[in-house]
Order: C-alpha cells, then structure tokens, then sequence
C-alpha cells in the first residue's frame, strides 16, 4: 500500500542554532600554551579514574528491596479505516524517587516513562504524538523497520503543542522494541529525563510458542537506568568531564528505586532493555542460576541460549526466561562488565524477584524458537568501514546536510565497525536489523547470533555486520546510525545513510532552519 506522509498539525521552529564546538576547540588549540593542553589532559585522565567511582551504584549485597516495581501500562489504541492509532503526549512532571524532595521529569501521558504501545505484525499504525513540552522533541521507534520520514530522527522535530503523525505497516518479527527522543545534540537530556518507552511487536510464529506473554502476568517490561540525585530531589546531571556522559549512582527499574517483582508462575519472561544513557550493565542472578535467553534486539533466536549472564549496552534488549521455586527470593544484579569495555568493575543490584507460595505451572521453553535465514554476504553490495573514536566516526563529526552513506534498497552490504578508544563505545543503526557476521575473525557468539541493530564495542576489537536495504527508498530523507552512548551522540558521533532506488540520484534535504556549518568533507 502507498503510505501517506507524516505530518504535523502546527509549524515546527527552526532547529535550535547549532553549537560550534569545532571552531572554538580550535581557536582554544591554537591560542592555549602546548605545555597547559598537556596539564588539562593530565588533569582529565586523573578526573575519568576517580569520577568512576563516585558513580558506582551501593555494593552487590547491600540494597532492600522496598518498593514494588512498577509496570508501564499498555497504551490504548483505536482502529479508524483499518488502522490502529495510539496517541502520545510528551510531558512535565515530578516523581518521587528518593527523600529529600519531588524530583522534575519528563514522561509520555505520565511523569516519568511512558506506555507499553503493543501491535500485531501486518497492521498499519498511526502514532499522534502531541508534544506537551515547552520544547521541541522528536520521537525515535527504536528498532522499528520503517520509512525514513516516520523514523523520528532529527529531521522531524515537534514544537511545542504541535502534532506528528507518523503511520506505517508494522513488517518485521516479534521483538522487544522502544522508543525515546533524538532531537539533535539534546537526546541525553530529554531521555535522562525519562522520556522512554517499549514497543512490543507481535507475530503469529511466536504467539503460537509456549511461552510466557501475559503482560503483566508473567512478561515483564524491565526498563533498568541509573541517574543520581542533588540533595533536593532533582537529577544531578552534570557532565564535568567525563568521557561516557552520565553515570548514576542509583538504579531504576521502569522507574522504581530498588523494586521487588511477585512472581506468580513457575516461568517468568523478562525484556530487559538498558535505558541508561551511558552504563554498560552485565546482568545476572545473584545465585548464578542458568536462564534462557530467547531473543535479542530483533525478535528470537533460533534456539535458546542458555546462560547465566546478558551483558547490555546502551538501548539495547534482551528477553530471558527464568524458572523460579515456591516462596523463593533472587536478585537480578550487574556483574562488572567485561574489562575490554573499562566500564566498571564493581557488581550491583537491580531487583529481586520473589515467587509466591504456590505458582501456577509453565510449559518449558521450547528447544526451537525461530527459523532464520544464514547471514549470507556472498551477495554483498559493497563493504564499508566505520572507526568510532573520539565523538567522531571516520574522523567527521555529525552534518545535517551530508549524507555519509548512500545504499541501494534491496541489497545487502558488509559494515566493519571498530572502536580506535580504549574506552567504550557502541554502535546503532536506524530501520535495518543488521546480523553480526564475525567478532575479530571469529563467528559472533550465541548471544549475538539473531537480529540486532545495537551492538557494544570494546577498544580496538572489530565487529563485521550484514546490513540489509529492504522496502523504504527516500533520496531526501536520511536515516542515522550513532553511539548509541547518548552524550556521544549529541557531540557529534553520528552519521547519516540515505536509501534510494537504483540508478537515483540522492537529493539530501537539510532540516529548514538548520544553521550548521561545520564541514567535515
């Protein structure tokens, strides 16, 4: 079917100026003493190792676990002429997340987070989102196959009371899907916010598993980020210096400080999503219990992996399935992660999860889950490098009006991405599930073998993807990949691809008001 344009009911602003950080580095570089640029690197270095440890949540062990977790309620949606429409409202608003005094946040229809928006493989959507804050924003359907006009990247900001329509047909698997801002150079602050929320698409194939799906039930939404707080209640979101943008000394759970789950089934199913804007987690159960994992950023594996740790990095998704006993407790924690990423080394608590008495039967997790087709490069289009360093990728920071990548819809193409930092990155690409093809020469572990479209990068190691073109042709209208780190990528370590249709022309439309210019040719 012809899919119509997005549209919003009220004229966006021009962007926000953007901030030439590059022209006054440089005019820095140049008038600042070597000997004093030596000292302030110096200084920086001595400020990464001990600011690591000011933001390390309490010790493994040491939280009580007080409050019941909260789960997002499932948006309500309408069908008007064969398509399902849900609405959205980015908001102010106050949580109560510690004592001391209410803290400012933001929230789609709430205060904090957002709804649980659900839809069915094959069905058309329409989203109006109102924005109801006193700035622009944008929101981006993580994950989500889609035309590049509905992605909701930086090309389609919403001023303050108006409306974006963006409809599309829902065609991918199942998976664990989200959404959030990414309003150019202001992502970090609006999703540390709490601007956040999933989107669960759902298929045939998997609905007809014996698996646990009753929202609520036993399927969980874990939203886990860390923030830290000044002592009047508000967020302390300072960057100082820091490398990988915010680190938080407190853990939320879909926004509740050290949550208990009641578990009611003998199985229960997690979708873990790390909605921080920085920490890379390593999550496992405290008594080192085995689960299943069943599914990755892009739907299910083949089969069950099963494991006794998930390590996440920033946005991305994981769903597990854990069996629990009658009357049991256990902790979901985070294990320092592995030391090629230099992202901590101390484990922490998430949540407990406590089983009831007595607990309604589960079936096992089926031994197959999905059928998925080889990832093939034979076929390749072309190959194409990506060193991420710095807040740059290729050595070029972020333009509007550059199109990085131009790719044929319908083909394939092979993405070598490395991190040239000893300190972590990681790596998102709109629209397209990519799959990992090799880890430094060597097949992708199991984890890593199904659908993905965010991924963690150590220093120095390299990771080869299959990245497929299917559907959406928009010679105007690019898609981004990026640190998905988000301080990373409001600094500039971001890129854009357009797709077009074979022998056009791409036709890059900068964002009207845009007053970028910075030039990285």
């Amino acid at each position: 079917m012809t899919l119509p344009p997005a549209a919003v009911s009220a004229a966006a602003p021009p962007a926000p100026p953007r901030r030439r950080r590059r022209r006054r580095l440089v005019i820095a570089l140049v008038t600042i003493p070597l000997a004093v640029i030596v000292l302030l690197v110096g200084a920086a270095g001595i400020w990464f190792a001990t600011n690591a440890v000011r933001a390390t949540p309490p010790p493994a062990g040491t939280l009580d676990f007080s409050a019941p977790l909260a789960v997002p309620p499932l948006a309500p949606s309408r069908v008007e002429h064969g398509v399902r429409v849900f609405e959205l409202t980015p908001q102010e608003g106050s949580s109560s997340f510690v004592t001391g005094g209410e803290t400012p946040t933001l929230g789609y229809d709430g205060a904090y987070l957002g709804p649980t928006l659900v839809a069915q493989r094959g069905e058309t959507v329409r989203v109006d989102v109102t924005n109801g804050l006193s700035d622009p924003t944008t929101v981006h359907w993580h994950g989500m196959h889609l035309p590049a006009a509905m992605d909701g990247g930086p090309y389609s900001p919403i001023a303050p009371g108006a409306t974006w329509h963006p409809e599309w047909t829902i065609d991918q698997p199942a998976a664990t899907l989200w959404y959030h801002p990414h309003l150019h150079e202001r992502t970090r602050e609006q999703v540390d916010a709490g601007l956040a929320g999933m989107f669960l698409v759902r298929d045939e194939e998997e609905s007809a598993l014996p698996l646990p799906r009753e929202y609520g039930v036993d399927d969980f939404p874990v939203i886990v980020q860390d923030r830290s707080f000044h002592s009047d209640g508000s967020f302390a979101g300072g960057l100082g210096m820091q490398f990988d943008g915010v680190l938080g000394d407190t853990i939320l759970v879909n926004g509740t400080v050290a949550p208990y789950l009641e578990v009611g089934t003998e199985r229960v199913r997690l979708r873990l999503l790390n909605g921080s804007s920085a920490r890379m987690y390593d999550l496992a159960f405290a008594d080192g219990r085995p689960f299943d994992l069943i599914a990755t950023d892009g739907g299910l594996l083949e089969e069950p992996v099963r494991a006794t740790d998930i390590p996440l990095s920033p946005g991305e998704r994981a769903e597990i399935v854990v069996a629990m006993s009658p009357g049991e407790r256990v902790v979901l924690r985070s294990e320092a992660p592995d030391p090629a990423l230099h992202a901590g080394s101390a484990a922490f608590d998430v949540m407990e999860l406590r089983a009831a008495a007595s607990l309604t039967p589960s079936p096992e997790v089926p031994t197959r889950l999905a059928n998925l087709p080889a990832a093939d490069d034979a076929d390749a289009a072309t190959e194409r490098t990506f060193v991420m360093s710095g807040h740059s990728i290729n050595d070029r920071e972020m333009d509007l009006g550059r199109a990085d990548v131009v790719a044929t819809v319908g083909t394939s193409e092979v993405w070598t991405v490395r991190n040239g930092n000893p300190l972590p990155h990681s790596f998102h690409v709109h629209d397209t599930q990519f799959r990992i093809l090799s880890v430094d020469g060597a097949p992708p572990p199991p984890r890593l073998a199904g659908f993905k479209d965010t991924i963690a990068l150590e220093g120095e190691r390299e990771y080869r993807l299959l990245v497929r073109f299917e559907d959406y042709a928009d010679p105007t209208t690019p898609y981004m990949y990026h640190c998905h780190l988000l301080w990373h990528e409001d600094q500039g370590m971001m890129g854009q691809f357009l797709v077009v249709e074979p022998g056009q022309r791409p036709d890059l439309k900068r964002p009207e008001g845009d007053t970028d210019d910075r030039h990285d040719h």
